[in-house]
């Protein structure tokens, strides 16, 4: 019999299948997992990935028949398992305690790297707001000074403009002077000039109007002559129409008087008749009346004026002893 035949028959197993043994191989694949998970949970930005490879390595017995062992009290196999699972649970355990820590750390580099760039870019960001201010008042104080170098200059050229423009209006001030005296001389001349002649026509109009007014006076009084004459004339012709178109009444006496006003037409038309003053005696005014309103046509002149002024509207004094 051989030592492994030897070692085989005293523990009633298979060498492979020994707790040790599967004890080790238990582990090292526990092991493997944690690494690999471990692998795996890792971000992919780290600079230098972790691997770790396990290799089982089991003793081959030697083909040299060790000296027989003593025999050795057999474990109870309920038990092994128990600590075997235990070692798992713990190495499970310490492996996510491991991974938790891990991932711990990855978080507290990452929030580390995070508020690195974020200070990073806060700096950068103010250090380009305090440039952007720099150049942007670097330009404001170059524009403020374009702007003083342009209103000197503007101010400047003002002035020079202002003294040409004082110049020109004082060359122009003592032209227009002597223009102006120039002018008022030429019309003293033309005016006394003008005096004269006008002195002169005013005396030829005031003779002309004169000799005019004394003729036109002259010609007033001829026609002035002329229409009293015509109208003492017609005034006897219509006294002469009222006598004839009139009846006396019996109460009639010769003391009353009747005062009648009467309108005409330019042809003679009687227009209106009114009493403007009575008699006291209505029959003797009513006979008037019916007297003047009786006569068709009344004598009147062809001149217009005569009879506008004379007998468009007149009053006649009616009486007993006039109309006889």
């Amino acid at each position: 019999m051989t030592g492994k035949d030897r070692d085989y028959t005293s523990t009633g197993q298979a060498p492979w299948k020994s707790p040790v043994l599967f004890s080790v191989v238990l582990h090292g694949m526990l092991l493997v997992v944690v690494l690999v998970g471990w692998q795996w949970s890792t971000p992919v930005h780290e600079d230098t990935p972790r691997s770790i490879v396990a290799t089982l390595v089991l003793q081959q017995p030697e083909s040299v028949e060790p000296p027989t062992p003593a025999p050795t009290p057999q474990p109870d196999p309920a038990a092994q398992q128990r600590r075997q699972e235990e070692a798992a649970r713990q190495a499970a355990a310490e492996a996510e305690r491991r991974r938790q820590a891990e991932r711990e750390e990855q978080q507290r580099r990452a929030t580390a790297e995070r508020e690195r760039q974020r200070q990073a870019e806060a700096e950068e960001a103010a250090r380009l707001k305090a440039a952007a201010e720099a150049e942007a008042l670097a330009r404001q104080r170059a524009e403020e000074q374009r702007r003083r170098e342009q209103e000197q200059a503007r101010q400047a050229e003002e002035q020079r403009r202002q003294e040409q423009e004082r110049q020109r209006a004082a060359e122009e001030e003592r032209q227009r002077r002597e223009a102006e005296a120039r002018r008022l001389e030429a019309e003293r001349q033309l005016r006394e000039q003008q005096l004269e002649a006008i002195a002169e026509q005013a005396a030829r109009d005031q003779a002309e109007a004169e000799r005019q007014r004394e003729a036109a006076a002259a010609a007033a009084r001829v026609r002035e002559a002329q229409m009293l004459s015509e109208k003492d004339r017609y005034l006897a012709l219509i006294r002469s129409k009222l006598s004839r178109a009139w009846y006396k009444p019996p109460s009639a006496t010769e003391s009353m008087e009747a005062r009648l006003q009467i309108t005409l037409l330019p042809t003679g038309e009687l227009a209106r008749v009114e009493l403007v003053q009575g008699s006291g005696n209505a029959a003797f005014d009513n006979s008037a009346l019916s007297a003047a309103r009786s006569i068709g046509n009344y004598p009147v002149p062809q001149e217009r004026d005569t009879f506008e002024r004379y007998f468009r509207q007149f009053t006649i004094r009616f009486t007993p002893r006039e109309l006889r």
